[in-house]
């Protein structure tokens, strides 16, 4: 069909040709049905269309591209508020400040991105908080005992045997029974020897303090920890010189409990402690000390049983002071293991305490010794022999005779030792009778007094 042909129609009562913007024919003929196929627009009804039609398709286009983009490219989900929701009365509507203000645009192309990177960008909602770092791991067990071993020191006190360690250049640390009654003990540290002078003695928790002559200033030292710090099931090491001989003898265990025997805590572990490891070290992973080595239960067939003082009773012997107790830690811990009557707790208490004044009487009487060390061979020209100490003459009825030749004032001299000797006598005298009050067997109290060299016939 030409182009003229087009834009007419035939009409079937006359048969004439009507331009198809005419609806009727001259004749009177009227189109009802125009023909379907191949209508085509007015030249003024087509640019009118032509722009309906572009508007239309750049719609369905752009939509498509929309839902492209946002099938392709997930977009986060939004981080929900952790404030509770927003809750409306019943009936009515929920209004968008309920809307959780941070939740992510699912067009927003950074979160996008970073989703497809497998992670949320830095201070975006999705970003996680940053997880805390993992605690260091533990040092190797060598590397612990080579910080460690430096600061040990083998202790030899008459015939007694043990171990130390250092606190300060000039401070060792041991159990009160290692040096027993000496005064002065012998250290050794590798290839070097110190002499070392008892400063403070505690028998109450079996603590000592030696204060070390002509001391290294660049000697090692052990840092000191608490047992509020040591839960059951951590490992241990425990440092000392095995049977006295086998010094830097190294065993390890795990804190078996920690246990409360009368005023002392101890701590048990199954870390072999043998005789000469006492005084040593119990130092956990970080080479804190947080025990010092005392005791092994060998008896009812026990094995892998030993304690440590906590090194929290050190404290009063650093700062200079003795802290009371009214039992030693291998008594509190017997106690424990097999109970005691009220009868013999009380006697164990009238005990301890007649240690602990035999224990500042044997002070006192140790400056008794050197005042009458430097005047007697002077002023003395005859003394009774009575006693454990050349002084105790003056308890005896003209026990001391005065030489009247001396330069010294030696009469003076006498009068100050007899009273500074009758304090001595009248606070053993109370506290005696203080432990006969209280159940101690004089036979306890004379071995405590024979093992501080008080023993006299008048006591």
């Amino acid at each position: 069909m030409s182009a003229a042909e087009s834009f007419a129609w035939d009409c079937p009562a006359c048969g004439r040709r009507v331009p198809r913007r005419v609806e009727q024919c001259r004749c009177g003929f009227t189109r009802t049905k125009p023909e379907a196929a191949g209508d085509l627009p007015s030249a003024d009804e087509t640019p009118r269309r032509s722009g309906v039609l572009l508007l239309a398709t750049g719609l369905v286009l752009g939509a498509a591209l929309v839902l492209a983009l946002r099938f392709a490219l997930p977009s986060p989900a939004p981080v929900q508020d952790a404030s509770p929701p927003n809750r409306q009365p019943p009936g009515q509507a929920e209004t968008p400040d309920s809307v959780a203000p941070e939740a992510a645009l699912p067009g927003d192309a950074v979160s996008s991105a970073a989703a497809l990177a497998g992670g949320a960008p830095v201070g975006s909602p999705m970003a996680s908080p940053p997880l805390d770092a993992p605690p260091a791991p533990p040092a190797a067990l060598e590397d612990v005992v080579a910080r460690t071993l430096p600061g040990v020191v083998s202790i030899r006190a008459g015939a007694s045997r043990g171990t130390g360690f250092f606190v300060r250049p000039n401070l060792v640390l041991t159990n009160a029974h290692v040096v027993d009654r000496h005064l002065a003990v012998q250290l050794q540290t590798g290839s070097i020897t110190y002499t070392a002078r008892v400063v403070s003695l505690s028998a109450g928790t079996d603590l000592a303090l030696l204060e070390v002559f002509n001391p290294n200033p660049q000697q090692a030292t052990l840092r000191l920890g608490s047992f509020k710090d040591v839960r059951p099931g951590q490992e241990v090491v425990a440092i000392g010189s095995a049977f006295g001989v086998l010094s830097n003898t190294v065993t390890r265990g795990i804190v078996s409990a920690v246990r409360s025997a009368g005023d002392v805590t101890l701590i048990q572990t199954d870390a072999a402690i043998n005789p000469g490891n006492s005084g040593g070290p119990l130092v956990n992973r970080r080479g804190v000390v947080i025990g010092v080595n005392s005791m092994r239960v060998a008896e009812r067939g026990g094995q892998g049983v030993a304690f440590a003082v906590a090194i929290d009773h050190a404290a009063p012997l650093l700062s200079g002071r003795t802290a009371p107790a009214t039992s030693t830690p291998l008594q509190g811990l017997n106690r424990v293991m097999e109970g005691t009557s009220d009868a013999a707790t009380i006697r164990e208490r009238g005990t301890q305490a007649y240690r602990a004044a035999i224990e500042t009487a044997a002070r006192k009487a140790g400056e008794l010794d050197a005042f009458w060390t430097r005047y007697a061979p002077a002023c003395v020209s005859r003394a009774a022999s009575a006693g454990d100490r050349a002084w105790f003459a003056v308890f005896e009825p003209d026990g001391v005779r005065i030489s009247i030749s001396s330069a010294y004032d030696c009469e003076e001299w006498l009068r100050v030792t007899r009273t500074n000797a009758n304090t001595v006598r009248h606070e053993l005298t109370q506290a005696a009778e203080a432990a006969r009050r209280q159940g101690v067997y004089p036979g306890v109290m004379r071995d405590l007094r024979r093992q501080y060299r008080l023993e006299w016939a008048g006591f």
